[in-house]
């Protein structure tokens, strides 16, 4: 009985081995070496600035991932739900604006009043006022949109969007959160950010190369693109001028680094008043993830694992605003992880609206 009970351990253990070793799974991971981790220090050092949070409760929706206060004086605000909620600055008159039968990531107004929507379900999105729904683009040089993320409208009229992952749809692959882990994960900088001309009806590359591309904002003078690259902890100044640009071969005249090896993965970046440039950190940045950089196995390994044990990022708030000039001008945070994964804010004459990925309250505080 001892020798039958040892030798189905050992068929166990040997099967055990061999799933993780060789069961498939969809990435194709890339070494690459991440920056020792700088830790909240200096600029970044840790502090409780964005702990007790105003929470505006949402009605059953969950995660306003982007909020926009439109011309209207409305605050609207992109759910999992695949609605774009619009309510008073307080919170109050909740209603569906539009349901786009995906997920809206991020969005902007053009000068007509539509709303621009990047949905990582449909591709590049127009809604007008009344509520249709147009299509502007799911493909670029026949190849399609997989992931639209982020997406700011120039004066100009063209459309600046980010595709967030060349690889991972997250129709495809059971949400947005879950292909954002596998592209990570992958490190293979197939994100691209694109331009959409309304007045050609067409669509071309900016730049490729990156490493999930996620939030975009414009310069001032509408020049440059700041994109934030999640996978890599940067954000990048990238000239609208660039064609097909590829940043994965590093810096260049028309490419720079702008903040390299933050402390977390950068997210949203939403212009706010006097300058200020704000950005989200969806969670800090994940020990185990960056010693597995140049250990594609292992990377391959950890998805062979229940998914409680995927090295995901701790709980954690935090935001922080810059200027044109590369000089953080403010930090906030919120180390108890109260209101975590704070992919973005939103600041108006007197809040700042605090984004976030999947809770069912929108955070406020005063300015």
């Amino acid at each position: 009985m001892v020798k039958r009970i040892v030798w189905w351990l050992l068929v166990a253990l040997l099967a055990l081995a061999l799933y993780l070793a060789l069961w498939p799974v969809p990435i194709r991971a890339v070494a690459w070496k991440a920056p020792a981790p700088p830790g909240y220090i200096g600029v970044h050092a840790t502090n409780d600035k964005l702990a007790g949070l105003t929470l505006i409760a949402l009605s059953g929706e969950v995660g306003p991932e982007h909020i926009v206060l439109a011309r209207d004086g409305k605050l609207y605000a992109a759910m999992a739900s695949g609605n774009i909620v619009r309510m008073n600055p307080d919170g109050s008159a909740q209603e569906v604006f539009v349901n786009t039968g995906g997920r809206v990531l991020g969005f902007d107004f053009d000068a007509s009043g539509r709303l621009i929507a990047a949905d990582a379900v449909k591709g590049l999105l127009a809604v007008s006022p009344d509520r249709k729904i147009t299509l502007l683009t799911d493909k670029v040089g026949g190849d399609p949109i997989r992931y639209a993320d982020a997406v700011v409208v120039a004066k100009t009229g063209k459309i600046y969007f980010s595709d967030a992952s060349g690889r991972f749809a997250p129709a495809s692959w059971g949400g947005t959160f879950e292909a954002a882990v596998l592209d990570i994960l992958e490190q293979a900088c197939t994100a691209r950010i694109l331009e959409y001309d309304p007045a050609a009806g067409s669509t071309r590359v900016v730049a490729r190369g990156l490493s999930f591309a996620n939030g975009v904002a414009l310069s001032s003078d509408e020049q440059t693109l700041f994109v934030a690259e999640t996978g890599k902890y940067r954000v990048w100044k990238i000239a609208l001028a660039a064609n097909d640009l590829d940043v994965s071969r590093g810096p260049s005249a028309q490419a720079a680094v702008m903040f390299d090896n933050l402390p977390g993965y950068p997210d949203n970046l939403m212009r706010g008043r006097d300058g200020r440039i704000w950005l989200g950190f969806s969670g800090p940045r994940s020990p185990d993830v960056d010693a597995m950089a140049d250990k594609p196995f292992l990377r391959e390994l950890t998805l062979r694992l229940p998914r409680a044990l995927w090295p995901l990022p701790k709980k954690y708030g935090h935001v922080m605003a810059f200027g044109e000039d590369g000089k953080i001008v403010a930090d906030l945070q919120d180390p108890s992880g109260a209101y975590p994964e704070t992919t973005g804010l939103t600041e108006t004459a007197d809040r700042l609206y605090v984004q976030n990925l999947h809770l069912k309250v929108l955070g406020w505080k005063a300015r």
